[in-house]
């Protein structure tokens, strides 16, 4: 399984932003119960981190009406060896 960050933005309306909240808080999901909000300061967006086997995977948890907008990144961590690894492979 890999890590993905999920970023899931919504319209800026007070009363959109709230409806989106509302749709994850009910949606059941512990991931979707449990994002990290952007509101407050402006970002209208929402955050969750999980582990699936694929951006597909991880898509499906998403809202569908917020799936097309949905950005997924596969998180990875470096060590310094790994960096020096790949340094030399590409002759830097």
């Amino acid at each position: 399984m890999s890590k993905f960050l999920i970023e899931v933005p919504h319209g800026t309306d007070k009363i959109e932003c709230l409806h989106s909240v509302a749709i994850f808080l009910s949606s059941g999901s512990h991931f979707l119960t449990n994002a990290d909000w952007g509101c407050l300061d402006g970002e209208h967006k929402a955050w969750f981190v999980m582990d699936a086997t694929s951006k597909g995977e991880a898509l499906q948890v998403v809202p569908p009406a917020y799936r097309k907008d949905a950005k997924i990144s596969q998180l990875n961590k470096f060590r310094l060896e790994d960096v020096e690894e790949l340094l030399r492979h590409h002759h830097v």
